[in-house]
Formats: structure tokens, sequence, C-alpha cells
């Protein structure tokens, strides 16, 4: 309809087409010739007519729900034009809902040998357009390093929801831009297991951030909460500092920093707002927390030694809202699933891919293996798992960041396509992260909130500070963040 000289290839037979494909086929057919997909095509330099090459690559011969791998003269051409043989295409290839071969359920690319990107392997694009809404897969795993560009254009379906269902008969929730709304989960009750479908548009009215302040305006600080946040020895607490400037900013009232004896002098100069009290053990630690005021903890980040299976076992036995990570999961897993009995629905585990594995090993071995069928098993399927066997909220992270609680509703937190920032991966940014978990848990929020709201916030800090970004610059920039999505 533009002018352009389009030439079709269709894979299959005619006569197998459903109903729907078999009319489009047909009025294509009497308008000029549907050539088939086969190895004809490499008879010329470019997988076109004659000698010159193409101004554009559509694919569109698998979109959603693809089941099986690519396979035959599909996957002959499609890997061809992505870099199989030296020849790459990609740069000029489009493609309708997803590179084919790519698992919009998992992210997975189906039959892949490992995870992992392999040149020509895959059928990939300069710039996928899927329609509506994006799907989970165009998120996690491989599907932001084969999409290229996303784009989602509307088709007239409208705000809508609707359940469909997933394996074992469960059913997955998914409302219109509502997933990567991280910031807020609907106020409905979910009564089923959900996925929440990332989505870069966010809108921002919803976040309400200024409200819980706002309207606590002649409230005490203690209202606003107090989180405790525990360091290891001498030479190990910038960590467990970067969490709690984290926690401050992020709108705790209070924020102390629990330090061993040996420890106390390296870190008084540095600390202002942030209160400082000694803590060597568990009983020093038990005796803390004979202040109710204190309302979340977070452990873990540079805590280290001897010592820190009895402060996670006396954290865990307090029941308060508490975020466990780095050498707090470590203590999880080294003390014989004992620690694991303690969990409960107020504790937040932010364990990155190694932890995770060594948490849940057998999880991480599946997540590991070649997705020979759709829909693959995905960090999804994985996060969902953990989170049941855990009882409690588990947040698996990385780039494509999935948080799931006990009940299976699931959020998705992807640092791609416009909001990536790749300067994100710095050492400390992952205790800053806690940090604003265990501030937001001090402030009311449950633990699927804290860690979603969290997640969220910790990359839209490492867009807005833009690259040269270190840990220490994440609390610093957050008012700025805070401040635009008042306005």
């Amino acid at each position: 309809e533009w002018g352009a000289e389009v030439e079709l290839f269709l894979y299959g037979a005619p006569d197998t087409l459903p109903p729907d494909a078999a009319t489009n086929h047909a009025r294509w057919a009497a308008m000029g010739e549907v050539k088939q997909l086969d190895e004809a095509i490499f008879k010329a330099p470019h997988p076109v007519q004659g000698d010159a090459p193409a101004d554009l690559y559509i694919d569109a011969v698998f979109g959603t729900g693809l089941s099986r791998p690519l396979q035959g003269e599909a996957w002959n051409v499609l890997t061809y034009m992505a870099g199989r043989n030296g020849q790459n295409l990609v740069a000029r290839t489009v493609a309708v809902d997803a590179p084919s071969g790519l698992c919009l359920d998992s992210g997975r690319v189906l039959g892949s040998p490992a995870p992992g990107l392999h040149k020509g392997g895959q059928a990939q694009a300069a710039l996928t357009v899927t329609f509506d809404s994006p799907k989970i897969g165009h998120f996690i795993a491989m599907g932001p390093h084969v999409c290229g560009k996303l784009v989602v254009r509307d088709i007239g379906l409208g705000d809508w929801r609707r359940t469909v269902p997933l394996r074992g008969g469960r059913t997955r929730l998914m409302r219109r831009g509502g997933a990567g709304r991280m910031v807020r989960f609907p106020t409905t009750t979910l009564v089923t297991p959900s996925v929440l479908v990332p989505d870069e548009r966010i809108e921002r009215e919803r976040l309400r951030w200024r409200s819980p302040l706002k309207e606590a305006v002649r409230a005490h600080k203690y209202a606003h909460g107090h989180t405790l946040v525990l360091s290891g020895g001498a030479g190990r607490t910038g960590a467990a500092r970067l969490a709690a400037r984290g926690a401050l900013r992020i709108g705790a009232g209070l924020v102390t920093l629990g330090v061993p004896e040996s420890a106390a002098a390296e870190v008084a100069p540095s600390l202002t707002a942030i209160m400082q009290r000694e803590v060597d053990g568990g009983d020093q630690f038990a005796t803390l927390l004979e202040d109710t005021r204190i309302n979340a903890l977070c452990l873990g980040p540079g805590l280290g030694g001897a010592r820190a299976n009895a402060l996670v076992k006396t954290a865990l036995e307090a029941r308060r809202p508490t975020v466990l990570d780095a050498d707090a999961l470590r203590c999880l897993v080294e003390d014989d699933e004992a620690l694991m009995d303690l969990l409960h629905p107020d504790c937040v585990l932010t364990p990155h891919g190694g932890e995770f594995a060594a948490l849940f090993p057998d999880l991480a071995l599946r997540l590991s293996q070649p997705a020979l069928e759709g829909p693959g098993y995905s960090k999804v399927d994985a996060t969902r798992e953990a989170a049941e066997r855990a009882g409690c909220v588990v947040l698996f992270k990385g780039p494509d960041t999935v948080i799931a609680d006990p009940r299976g509703i699931i959020g998705v937190s992807a640092g791609y396509y416009e909001r990536a920032a790749p300067w994100l991966a710095t050492a400390g940014a992952g205790d800053v992260l806690s940090g604003f978990i265990a501030g937001l848990l001090s402030r009311g929020f449950t633990p699927l909130q804290a860690a979603s709201t969290a997640a969220w916030l910790h990359v839209e800090c490492a867009i807005t500070f833009g690259p040269g970004l270190i840990a220490e610059d994440l609390p610093e920039i957050l008012p700025t963040v805070l401040a635009g999505l008042d306005g």
C-alpha cells in the first residue's frame, strides 16, 4: 500500500493453514506470488530477489504461543539472517510479536543449548513490534537481547482484564499496563496466582508517593518507622552504611546501624543522621530488639563473621519485617535448613544468581537447562517456586529482576529498553537496594510492595543519574526521583 516491492515467503504448505491464515493466503495469492521458504533463497548473496539486498526483512513466521524450537527451513533462513555463516541482517530485521523461536512465556530461545546468546544460533531483530501489551518474555532471560528495540502498538482492545491458563491449571491475571507499574500494585484482591506484565510507561499518578508523607504532617518521626541495619566488623562496614543511607533516604523516620565494638571507631565519623548502637552478638541484638519501635531489620550486607548465624537467628525469631541479603543468605544455606524454617511472611530475600543457586539449587539447575519446548521454564517460574518454598517474598536480582510472594503473585522490574541502566552493575548497588526495601518496610509497605517499589526506584535512580554512577549516588539522587514522581 505504501509502494514498496514486497516478496512473501510461506513456511509450510498452504493446504495445512488454519482458516484465517488460509483466507489471507488466498488474498495475497490473488495479488502476487507466494513463495516457499526454502534453501533456494540462499542462491543469491542475500535472501531476496537477484543480487539486490532488501531494505527490510520482516520475521512473522512464529509469534506468541510457540511450543517447539525452530527447525528446517525456518531455522536455516532466520539464523542465516542473524549471523550464521557470517551474514548478518539483524539491523534490517523487524519481528512481529517476537523473533521466531523466542518463547514469550519464559524469554527462552527454544532449543538453544544454553541460556546465553550464540551468534547466529537464534533469530534476532533490530525492532520488535508487539500489540496491546508487552509480554513477560520480552523482559526476561534472552527476550531483551534478541528483540532489539521493543514497540507496543494499540490495536483497539482498550483497557482489559482477562485470565489465561497456566500449566497445572493455575491462572495468570494480566492487566494492561499494570505490570511495569512496579510502584503500586492493583488495589483489588488477587485471588489467584498472577503475573504482572512489565510496561515501560509508568502511570506516575498511581504512585501517589507524596500522600503517605503529606497526610502525616503532624506525625512523629517514629510514625515513619525505625529501621535497624546490622553491620560487619572493622573493614566490612561499607555495605551496611550504604543500606542504612538507602533506608534513610527512602523515608524511614529513624535508621540505626548496629555495629560490633571493633568497628565502632571506623563507623562513627561517617554517621550524622544515622544512629549507632553496639551489636556484637545475638544477646546484644535481642536486647536492642526489646525496643518495639524498631519495626524493620536489614541483615546481610558486609555482615560476615562467625556471629552472623546468631544474628540471623535472632532477627527471624523476632518476626519483624526483615530483609536478608548477601551474608545473611549464606547463613540460610550453611545452617542445614534450621534458619530456613524460621523464615516468615514478613521476610524479603534478595539473592543474585549465585545466591539463588545456593539457596535453591534444584530450581537453578532447571533454569540453566535448555528449553526444548514451550512454555520454557523461566525465571518467573523459579522465583515463584522459591517464594512458595521459603514462605516469604523473594526478589531474584538481575537486569530482569523478578519479585514473587508465597501466594504466587509476581512482579517484573526490568532494566531494559528505555529503562536500560547498565551502569547500575556496580559494587554496593545491591546493598542500597536492601536499604530501600527495609526503609519501605518501616514505613508500612507490605513485603511485596516494598520489594517491588524499591526495585523500580532503584533502576529509576540509576537512569536519572546516568553513566558514572557509583553506589553512593543512588540514595543521594533518590530525592530528585521522588520529586519528579510528585510532579
